[in-house]
């Protein structure tokens, strides 16, 4: 698991980005991959997956 904090989440679109702690690029998030509403500046538990378009935060909670 990896944690990092929530830098933009559109509720209306469902979809935003989220600063891993380890550092390096952000990751993107659909709100398929949450557990759970998360809100900009939550801090989260997730795990990451290799998509076509790049990596997507999965299993998504707050912590």
């Amino acid at each position: 698991m990896s944690t990092g904090t929530v830098k933009f989440f559109n509720t209306e679109k469902g979809f935003g980005f989220i600063t891993p702690d380890e550092g390096g690029k952000d990751i993107f998030v659909h709100k398929t991959g949450t557990r759970g509403p998360i809100f900009e500046g939550d801090k989260v538990t997730f795990e990451v997956e290799q998509s076509p378009k790049g990596l997507n935060a999965i299993n998504v909670e707050k912590s």
